[in-house]
């Protein structure tokens, strides 16, 4: 345990009560939409300093709550008796951290490793790292980065002073062959000194060189890995969390974890646990049954929480899954009734989109874990903050499933290192099942495309410059690694392995060009960039690639991109010319017209709102022309209205395309789709 239990919560019980003081002032000042961020702040500092064992400052932070919840659901102005005696309870606080370190012998007893078996460590100490400043840890990076670039400056310096010492080298030898001639003279011996000289001066460079890129190697590597905390950090937290409300209510709880050792950005772990503890806290609360209740219903007599850290390519999933009774559709449908939401006539799927919309409590009585729907706005909040998205299932009787998605910003993993084509890439490790080396025999073309044989099974094979370029040979020597992803594996064919590394990722923003087996990518010490591949979608483009070679036809026809947008033509002719179609581009619905009439094409790509012809008249026009008529067209456009996507299908388009739901995978899977028909 740390000299100082309560270093991190410190900092963020003053970063809580600093934001709750500034929000009821801005409250008092008729400020809109504040009180439920006060009662998300109060909540979370209410679990924080419950998770640190100061019953004080949780019990001040309730208090807040009881004044702040009356007002939430009405119009009423809060009074000011009410405000004074928000802001009293946020000052006793301040003055409880105030005095936190100071004979706290007891209670940092009761947090320590000892106090729960060496297993569950608080969250403070947990989380050490989470509350670096990551931006002077960029800036670390970025700097270590730099200067390593710099020594490629330094190396030729050092390829100078070799020159220079072979020099004096050629020098010496010139001088001593006229020595007999030249008796007396000293440039013999002043060139001897010089070549002396550089010879320690040029083994000194390389032996700094040596030194300084491995130690600034070592640097980089150790200010990346700061960067990132391992998932099972906050898995320990969640455990704590889960023992202690199911003790509050007075259920049996077994929680289980998985994903511990994935490492992710320090700040994606410090916004989701206060996601994920709402989430654990309902299971426990409102999802596990009472001992009594689960006898009944046949369950063992503990209930189950199990909490999961998933990479899914760009994205990272927080998985929360209990075997309990499962949402009470009916008494979330009596809650938004009684807040005056017309929820009578809705699904058991709106139901539960409506309960993540969060002010919905399904519990009966106030307690300590649960009973004023605030957990939900904490839930919505927190992944909001990471730009990601919050989904749940439910069965009654036999439990809930959430699952929180947010982008993967940073993610360490032990990865394969493969040369292809002169490219470096990296497999994640944990996917990497087997490396053999093959010479061609063991490939077999099939009616399902190539596949190799490993340890009795058949799976498909694909070179991975193919995949990446589609310029390899669809069959040859080399190496094949096996890759295990989405359920299934594939044999990927590559020219060289370069051994395997720790590599720190970061994901690719969402709109980058870039093909689906592309998770992310690396930087080496030089700062190049280095792709990242996503095993299951290396599994699932190897099936798709085994299918093409199993059904090949001749070259299909080029595709046609129709939009008058630069930006949007080169973004689309990036992605489909990566996922190797030949793309020819069009300005205006006219200009593209005229080029289709000159020209066959296996699709068009047409935007909607254009100068002159729109995309829908361009549509109708080659829906009438005999030779046009045939060919598939999908419009793209950030037009969504229910009538826009039915005049799109009513003059003949095959799909609609809306720009603020654009996804890569689709559209290629789409495209890919019509094409094989045309």
């Amino acid at each position: 345990m740390a000299q100082d239990p309560f270093k991190y919560f410190r900092v963020e019980a003053h970063e809580l009560v600093d934001q709750l003081g500034k929000g009821v002032l801005e409250l008092e000042r008729g400020g809109p939409g504040v009180l439920p961020k006060l009662l998300r702040l109060a909540h979370t500092l209410k679990g924080a300093a419950r998770v640190v064992r100061r019953p004080d400052i949780a019990e001040y932070a309730h208090a807040i709550e009881d004044e702040l919840a009356p007002y939430r659901e009405t119009s009423d102005v809060m009074p000011r008796p009410a405000i004074d005696s928000v802001l009293s309870l946020i000052d006793r606080i301040a003055a409880g951290l105030a005095t936190l370190g100071r004979d706290e012998t007891a209670e940092a007893a009761a947090v320590s490793p000892a106090a729960t078996g060496g297993d569950a460590l608080p969250m403070e100490d947990a989380f050490r790292t989470v509350w670096a400043e990551v931006g002077d840890l960029d800036v670390l990076i970025e700097g270590v980065t730099e200067t390593h670039a710099q020594l490629s400056a330094f190396r030729t310096a050092t390829e100078s002073m070799s020159g220079a010492r072979a020099l004096a080298e050629q020098l010496v030898d010139q001088l001593a062959l006229k020595r007999d001639r030249a008796r007396g003279d000293k440039s013999l011996a002043i060139a001897e000194d010089l070549r002396t000289m550089l010879r320690g001066l040029d083994r000194g460079l390389a032996s700094a060189q040596e030194r300084m890129e491995r130690e600034l190697q070592q640097v980089h590597d150790t200010a990346e890995q700061l960067r990132l905390v391992p998932a099972g950090a906050l898995l320990a937290f969640l455990e704590r969390a889960a023992r202690d409300a199911a003790h509050a209510v007075g259920k049996l709880v077994k929680f289980q974890s998985k994903g511990g050792e994935v490492r992710l950005d320090s700040h994606v772990l410090r916004v989701m646990h206060e996601a994920l503890l709402q989430i654990v806290r309902n299971a426990v609360a409102h999802g596990i049954e009472s001992e009594t209740d689960r006898r009944v219903a046949g369950k063992p007599q503990s209930g189950q929480v199990t909490v999961e850290v998933i990479r899914r390519g760009r994205r990272v999933v927080f998985r929360c899954q209990d075997d309990g009774r499962g949402i009470d559709i009916e008494a979330v449908r009596r809650g938004a009734l009684a807040r005056g939401t017309r929820a009578a006539d809705m699904n058991a799927t709106e139901i539960v989109n409506l309960m993540l919309d969060g002010g919905i409590s399904t519990s009966a009585n106030l307690t300590e874990v649960s009973g004023r729907g605030v957990g939900m706005d904490v839930v919505r909040a927190a992944v909001a903050r990471l730009g990601g998205k919050v989904t749940a299932e439910t069965t009654p009787g036999k439990g809930t499933t959430f699952e929180l998605t947010v982008p993967l910003t940073l993610a360490a993993t032990e990865a394969l290192l493969i040369d292809s084509g002169g490219v470096i890439v990296a497999i994640p490790f944990d996917a990497v099942k087997h490396v053999l080396h093959t010479s061609g025999q063991e490939i077999y073309r099939t009616a399902r495309g190539y596949e190799l044989v490993f340890d009795g099974n058949a799976m498909p094979f694909v070179p991975l410059a193919r995949m990446l370029n589609g310029n390899a040979q669809a069959a040859g020597g080399g190496s094949a690694v096996i890759v295990a992803g989405a359920g299934r594996m594939a044999a990927i064919g590559v020219e060289r392995l370069r051994g395997t590394a720790n590599i720190v990722f970061r994901s690719l923003p969402e709109f980058t060009p870039a093909m689906a087996v592309v998770a992310g990518a690396s930087l080496d010490a030089d700062g190049n960039p280095q792709l990242v591949l996503d095993p299951d979608n290396l599994v699932a483009e190897a099936d798709k690639y085994g299918s093409m070679v199993s059904t090949a036809r001749k070259r299909p026809r080029p595709v046609l991109i129709i939009d008058d947008s630069l930006t949007t033509r080169m973004l689309e002719q990036s992605i489909l010319e990566s996922a190797g179609y030949e793309v020819d581009l069009a300005t205006s619905a006219e200009e593209g017209l005229e080029i289709a009439r000159r020209k066959q094409y296996s699709l068009f790509l047409v935007d909607v709102e254009m100068p002159g012809m729109d995309g829908f008249s361009f549509i109708q026009t080659i829906r009438a022309d005999a030779e046009l008529r045939d060919i598939p067209a999908i419009l793209v456009t950030s037009r969504n209205e229910p009538e826009d996507l039915r005049r799109g299908k009513d003059v003949g388009a095959q799909d609609y395309v809306v720009k603020s739901e654009f996804n890569q995978a689709n559209l290629l899977g789409r495209i890919r789709e019509l094409v094989a028909q045309a």
